[in-house]
This record gives structure tokens, sequence and C-alpha cells, in this order.
């Protein structure tokens, strides 16, 4: 039995034409086979597999659906029967969304180049014109080589008008290349549809024919995709009418004179929110009213008794960096509620489709920079946490690329935490040292990506990311991720803090803190010109970036003290978690690199700063 039989498949009586269904997943390939067929389907098991295929009728016709597939290149099962049903067909109709009409047509130009009649369905033409896309179906089907029927199946538009179109299916038009090469095997095989697997490499149809699959997936694939792409370009405009107000926003957000002060409104939202209302007030009442009011005294007259305040394990314990007055204090008062704010803000930012049009907007300055465009996402995920953000380099295409993204990663772009503390004390200072803060972190970004850009062999490549429609984010999901990553951060962060606090204790303890700030007292007062007890929240920045700004959040700092302090520690090492995953990454040797030379920079920055400024 042939394998592309479907009269015997199907018990189909011979003579009776074989209209197939073909298309993505939910392009609403279903709602047009109901439409043709109208009620009396059949469905059975395609033979050999639990896939179940649709029969119907329309006319003296008989239609099938096939399942929603991407290409028929027998990839996995619904591929090998797509790909049987459509290579036994009389006249394929591909249902396709034109709303990504660069995804679907990838499917479109492999059924023609299997050279069986075609009629396309411009299905969801109405959810294009939403989206703000012009879609000139005459010229496409000239492009194509085959009639395409604009419809809104749902709607039951358009769909007599396909139905009548059938009989106008004809062969597309094939890459004069591909053609050359179909010809000369389709006269061993027979058939043009098995003659294009065989080049495509797909062994059964090979075996079938007693031949060696071929090696030509990846030549026909770019010379399919490089097609689709210009049929694209050309079909495709922005609509003049009939956009929705979220799809113009959406385009605006990717446009550099629309989207740079869409960023910045969202910016001083985020500002107004987290800086001032969650640092200032929420804070407040978090640490100053709840944490040091209440819960501090209550914690030290319940270990005081017994350990004693002054005593050792007192000082470890209820101290001035004690485990359960300090870190406690600093975790649930300080950092949670700013933490819980950023979070909130970035999945709503996430939840509504804005980050990918945030990529998009800054992919030229990455570019710029030496970064592959896809590095805007982990870049934008370092935000979050840094050491998740390092793992999700792996994306990237080139191990040139995966470097200056984790150095930078580990050098510019501090975790939520860290930013919360730095938003919360610059929230006081005024927008002027807020600017001078962003400006220098900004510099550094540019100069040190374009040194690593110069250094480095190679080049970036184009960022290729999709653009969800823009919505409003739903509250139940920006609340659970919330939920989720603020108990991330604190399964994480409070073993590491509760750590920094007890070697913090023990040096103090121990007098080691006081030699320690007076041995780095010509880098910190000397050359950063800050207090000699900023050394200690640098000893904490070892455990943690974040716990290190949080050090320095109890000192009396000037507004340019403080500016210089937190580029300081923003720039200072990576915390204990992300430096384990830049090793395992990178390996010891670079990764060492890595550590040290952003220690280096860090304080170099910090203090010629100090010394222009102070």
């Amino acid at each position: 039995m042939h394998c592309h039989d479907l009269s015997q498949h199907f018990n189909i009586p011979k003579g009776v034409r074989k209209i197939v269904l073909a298309g993505n997943p939910n392009v609403g390939k279903s709602v047009v086979f109901n439409a043709i067929t109208g009620l009396y389907v059949d469905v059975s098991n395609f033979p050999g597999t639990t896939l179940e295929i649709s029969v119907g009728k329309t006319g003296k016709d008989v239609v099938l659906d096939t399942p929603g597939v991407y290409g028929i290149s027998s990839f996995n099962d619904e591929e090998k029967v797509a790909r049987d049903v459509i290579l036994g067909a009389d006249v394929v109709v591909n249902v396709i969304d034109a709303v990504h009409l660069e995804r679907d047509l990838f499917l479109t130009q492999q059924i023609i180049d299997t050279g069986i009649p075609l009629i396309v369905a411009l299905n969801m033409a109405d959810e294009a014109r939403k989206h703000g896309m012009d879609i000139d179906a005459d010229l496409l089907s000239d492009l194509l080589g085959v009639p395409v029927i604009p419809t809104v199946a749902t709607k039951k538009q358009g769909l007599d008008e396909l139905r009548s179109a059938i009989e106008n299916a004809r062969p597309g038009l094939l890459n004069h290349q591909l053609k050359k090469k179909l010809e000369k095997l389709q006269d061993r095989v027979g058939s043009q549809g098995d003659a294009l697997l065989i080049l495509e490499g797909d062994e059964h149809v090979a075996r079938r024919h007693g031949l060696e699959p071929g090696n030509m997936r990846e030549e026909i694939y770019l010379l399919r995709r490089e097609k689709v792409n210009d049929i694209v370009g050309h079909v495709v405009s922005e609509a003049s009418k009939g956009a929705s107000f979220t799809t113009r926003l959406g385009r605006w957000m990717v446009y550099p004179w629309t989207g740079i002060p869409v960023l910045a409104a969202i910016l001083w939202a985020m500002y107004e929110v987290i800086g001032v209302f969650i640092a200032q007030t929420v804070v407040g009442i978090t640490e100053e009213t709840i944490m040091q009011g209440m819960y501090e005294p209550f914690i030290k007259g319940l270990i005081a008794p017994i350990v004693g305040q002054e005593s050792f394990i007192g000082h470890l314990l209820i101290g001035e960096f004690g485990v359960l007055t300090m870190t406690v204090s600093y975790i649930l008062g300080l950092l949670l509620p700013l933490v819980i704010g950023f979070y909130f803000a970035l999945s709503a930012m996430e939840d509504s489709g804005y980050l990918p049009r945030l990529a998009a907007l800054v992919d030229r300055l990455l570019t710029g920079i030496g970064l592959n465009g896809r590095a805007v996402i982990p870049l934008i995920l370092g935000f979050g946490c840094v050491t998740m953000a390092t793992i999700t380099t792996r994306l990237l295409g080139s191990d040139r690329e995966r470097r200056i993204a984790i150095f930078l990663l580990a050098l510019v772009i501090p975790c939520s935490a860290q930013l919360a503390v730095i938003i919360g004390m610059l929230a006081g200072l005024g927008p002027s040292y807020i600017g001078l803060y962003v400006a220098v972190i900004f510099m550094v970004l540019v100069i040190v990506g374009t040194a690593l850009n110069k250094i480095l062999p190679g080049e970036s490549t184009d960022l290729m990311i999709d653009l969800p429609p823009l919505r409003f984010p739903r509250l139940e999901n920006v609340v659970k991720k919330t939920i989720t990553k603020s108990t991330m951060f604190l399964k994480e962060a409070t073993p590491l803090f509760a750590l920094g606090a007890l070697i913090i204790g023990l040096l103090q303890v121990t007098g080691l803190l006081t030699l320690i700030q007076e041995i780095l007292a010509p880098l910190t007062v000397g050359w950063l010109q800050l207090p000699q007890e900023t050394a200690t929240a640098f000893i904490m920045g070892f455990v943690r970036r974040d716990f290190g700004a949080a050090g320095l959040y109890g000192l009396d700092l000037s507004p340019l003290q403080t500016v210089i302090s937190l580029v300081t520690i923003t720039l200072f090492v990576p915390c204990i978690a992300s430096a384990m995953v830049i090793y395992r990454e990178r390996g010891k040797k670079e990764a060492t690199i890595i550590w040290l030379s952003i220690l280096i920079l860090a304080f170099i920055v910090g203090g010629l700063l100090s010394q222009v400024l102070i």
C-alpha cells in the first residue's frame, strides 16, 4: 500500500477529489473545516497511530483535517501524519494566521515546494487589522503563485469565497535553485513531494524509494526563510486605520522618539512607588516602628537575661550586627518591602508584554557594546536576580557574547534587593544626585562594553524576538509572580545575611573589624573620601552586594558621599551565589580574572568620582 494513498486509508472512492486542510496549531483550521463540511463528519485514527483525522464532505469532494504542525519534515508523529495526508491530497487548503504571517508562511512555502495545488485562507484578518497590520492579499497571491482568500472563520466571513475558490487551486511558485534539484530527483521517485522530503533528509521517504536521505535540509530551510521574509516585507504594512490603542502604544514603545519618553514615564512611576512611597513611608513603618521600635526591644529582652547582652554570644545574637537583631530588621524591615515593590513592578512589565519591547528599544545600544540582541533578556533578568541571569547567558550564540554579558552582569547590573536599597537611599537626595548615579553607571556600562567589544574578536548578531500583544497585566499573575520571587529571595538571602552578620559580629568582638577598617582607611578614607566605617559595608558586600548596600543605610553620609558609596558598591564584586555560577560557567581562571577586574574597577571608578566631586 502506498504511504500517501488516502483512498485506501479512509475508504474514499476512487476518482473522488481529496481536499486536505493544513496549518499551524491554533490558526482556526477546525473552524474552517466545520464551515466547509457541515455537520456530517467522521473521525478515525490514522493507520498505525493514535492520531485522529476528521473526514467530511463538501459536494462530491472529501475533506480531511490534519493535525496542526509547523512543518512536514517528520520531526514527530503529528508531522509524519500531516506529511502523508498532505502528499496524498489533490488540493490543499492552507489556513494561516494573518497576525503571525512570518511564522505560518513557512509551512505554506513547504507545501508549495511539494508541487500540490494549493489555496491559502488568510484567517483572522480582523485581528491583523486590530494589530495595526495591512496585508495586501492580492500581492501575497502573486508572490506565492496561489489564490489567497482573506477570512474571519469565527464570523463565517470569506468562507463562501474560500469554498468557491477551491476550484482555482494551483501549484505555487518555486525557488529557481530548488526547482532544478527537484526536477532531477523527481524523475527517479515520480513525486515532487517525495523528492523534496528526500532532499531534506527524510529517512522514512528515502528508505521507501531505496535511496539515501539528502543533506540539504539547512540549505532549503534558508532559501525558504529568505523567501518568506521577503514576501512579508512586501505585503505587510502598518495600518493607517483600525489599529487599537494598545497596538499603537506597543508600536510607540519600540521607536526611540516615542519609546524613550514611555520608558522615562515608567521609571518615574517606579521611582514614585518604590523610591518615595515604599522606601520612605512603608520602610519607615516596617523598619523603624515595627522592627526597631517593637521587635528588637522584644528580642533583646528575651535573650539578654539568658546570655547577657554584653557577652560574646550576646554580641553575636543581639549586638550591633546581631543575627537576631540587625539581620532580621534588615531583611524584613528594610529589604523585603523594597524587594516586593520592585518585583511587583517587574512582574507587571513582564505580564503586560512591555519587556520584549524594551529589549527592541535598547537593542542598538547593546549591539554597539558587542552583545547579541538576545543578551537584552539576561540583562533585564539581571535586575531581578544576577545569578539566574548569568545562567540564561547560555542562550547567546557565541562564547564571546557570553563573556561580555557575564562581565557586564557582574559589574553594572544591581539585583532587585540591591537596587531596592539603592533607590531607597537615593530617593531623598533629589533628581540631580539620582541623575549623577545613573549617568556614572551608564558610562561604565558603555566604556567597559565598548572596550570588551574592541578587545574580543567577532561581531554582534541581529535581535530576533517575538513581540506579544500589549495588554493590561493580570493582577492575579503579577501577585503570584511577586510572591514566588519574594519568597525565593527570603530563602536565598536569609542564610547568607545571617552568615554575613555572624562574620561581622565576630570581627567586631575580636577587634579585627577596627583593625580592618584602619588597614582599609587609605582606600576608604583617603581615596574614596568616605567615613572609615564604610569599610564594614564593603566587607558585608563580599557576602552579598545588597547586604553591603544595606550596610550603608545607617551611616552618616553627605549626598555626594552617598552617591560615591552607592556607585562603588554597585560595581563591587558579585554576591557569593553569582560568583559560584560564574566560576561554573567560565572556569576558575577566567572567573578569577573577572572577579578581580570588577573589584579593581569598582574602587577606581568610585575613587575618581570622589576626587573630581569632593
